[in-house]
């Protein structure tokens, strides 16, 4: 069943969610070749619990720690580690959430450590352009499979593939709610987009080939090729206006030009 938020509902969902994009501001700050992925965790967990709400990921269906860090051929889901260190050239998807009012927030970045790879740096240029034009078609009238297929388009027409074991989701008072929000698929098909609908659209894109593994740690997916994939996502709300983008990833960009500069 998909809820639909009202005003207020969705106002308190943006504070949850820009709280998500300050959390990984913080992480950022940190981001290095040498730091390990428990230290993240920590930084991020210590953030979250210092303004006043919880992390979502922490214990969710199990999962041991407050954020996901998955690196390079790690498409999401990477459990943060003592023995897991940061490299030159790495690319990093760190998803988190917060719970703050009794509303989820939810949001992910792929970050570059260092100096990375021309080919890969291009493809998180891709796969961040690809959700801002999923968000484009999540407009009043369209279907999910508007938003998927614009995704599914932009990516592949540049020769990336799309991973369709995983998929975006509607969010609230729960992480996941209905509806589903794959990242590839038709236009025209798929639930119908109302005022007040609030989900989370997050590309998964490979350099290689579309296919995954499963670890054995239950948690972490990784491309079957092992070649590197990326992942960001935005929890956005359906108004009449058109998308609102609930969560930010203004301060990270904030924290990335402070660092470049």
């Amino acid at each position: 069943m998909i809820y639909l938020k009202t005003n207020e509902e969705i106002e308190l969902m943006q504070l949850a969610n820009r709280l998500v994009g300050k959390t990984l501001a913080e992480v950022a700050k940190n981001i290095r070749p040498g730091v390990s992925t428990l230290e993240l965790d920590k930084i991020a967990e210590t953030y979250i619990r210092d303004h006043n709400a919880l992390p979502a990921f922490l214990g969710y269906g199990g999962f041991p720690n407050s954020i996901c860090t998955s690196i390079n051929s790690q498409i999401v889901h990477g459990i943060p580690s003592s023995k897991v260190f940061l490299e030159e050239g790495d690319i990093i998807s760190i998803d988190c959430g917060t719970i703050l009012n009794g509303f989820v927030g939810d949001s992910a970045y792929t970050f570059c450590v260092g100096e990375v790879r021309r080919d890969v740096l291009d493809l998180l240029k891709t796969t961040k352009e690809s959700l801002y034009e999923g968000i484009r078609n999540a407009i009043i009238g369209h279907r999910i499979g508007d938003i998927s297929n614009a995704v599914q388009t932009y990516c592949e027409t540049r020769g990336y593939s799309v991973v369709r074991e995983l998929v975006g989701h509607g969010i609230g008072r729960k992480m996941h709610e209905d509806p589903e929000v794959p990242n590839y698929g038709r236009k025209g098909s798929g639930p119908l987009l109302k005022a007040g609908m609030c989900i989370c659209i997050e590309p998964m894109i490979n350099m290689g080939t579309r296919h995954v593994v499963f670890e054995k740690d239950g948690w972490t997916v990784r491309t079957k090729d092992r070649k590197c994939s990326a992942h960001f996502e935005h929890c956005i709300a359906i108004r009449e206006e058109g998308a609102q983008i609930l969560s930010s990833f203004d301060y990270i960009d904030e924290i990335l030009d402070n660092k470049t500069n």
